[in-house]
């Protein structure tokens, strides 16, 4: 008897719970924000546990995409579809010019989810990190740019580039309030506060883009970030 009655208990409590999570999915229930799984991405919020999942779910949903980047606080227009120079499509893709705090080096073009990471990164990652090492934020990125179609290292027996569809960005370097810009030459200085910098942009990176590659990985990344929103996810 006793364990017909703790299973009765159990099936309402997950009836309940079921009902409770439906309710929330389909907004009948109203939660805060930060405590709603389905409510939409603001890149500009503190982190909270379901962050990572709205990313998730922007960066897989157009809509939800096109959402969480118009109040991501980032410049951008939307650009009709066209081809690009080198005969590479180029599909629902935005201009970007600036976020509310820094300039980029140019303007560049960039998919949603592309876009969104950079504002992602920017908020949560990049100038974090730039208070914690030298008590001030990043005014410039630096880049030499997103779209670009070519195969992947410029090699004719590889796949294509996410650069070819503007699915990826090269970042070169980081210009602080003060003036004082950061470029990846000192990344291999372990001792200086500018490598130390760097690694937290980095790994930060990593948390924001499916792919980073960073001078470790290879000669071609010396001098850059690559990331990109491509199909895999690689850290190096």
């Amino acid at each position: 008897m006793a364990g017909r009655i703790i299973g009765w208990l159990l099936l309402a409590v997950l009836a309940g719970a079921l009902a409770f999570g439906y309710g929330v999915y389909s907004r009948r229930i109203a939660l805060p924000e930060r405590y709603d799984p389905f409510a939409p991405l603001d890149v500009r919020a503190p982190p909270d546990t379901f962050t990572q999942f709205k990313l998730w779910r922007a960066m897989h949903d157009p809509q939800r995409c096109d959402a969480a980047l118009a109040r991501s606080g980032l410049a951008y227009r939307h650009m009709a579809n066209a081809t690009g120079q080198g005969g590479c499509p180029l599909k629902d893709v935005v201009r970007v010019t600036q976020t509310e705090d820094v300039r980029f080096s140019a303007p560049f073009l960039a998919t949603c989810p592309l876009a969104l990471g950079l504002a992602y990164f920017e908020h949560q990652y990049l100038q974090p990190a730039a208070r914690e090492t030298f008590g001030e934020g990043v005014t410039r990125i630096e880049h030499v740019g997103s779209y670009a179609c070519r195969n992947v290292n410029h090699q004719q027996d590889t796949a294509l580039s996410q650069h070819a569809s503007a699915n990826a960005i090269d970042l070169t370097g980081f210009v602080l309030d003060d003036g004082r810009r950061i470029t990846l030459a000192r990344w291999d200085d372990p001792a200086s506060p500018d490598a130390l910098f760097l690694r937290r942009v980095h790994a930060g990176a990593c948390r924001s883009f499916n792919t980073t590659l960073g001078p470790d990985y290879n000669a071609l990344h010396k001098t850059h970030f690559h990331v990109d929103m491509g199909p895999y996810n690689v850290c190096r």
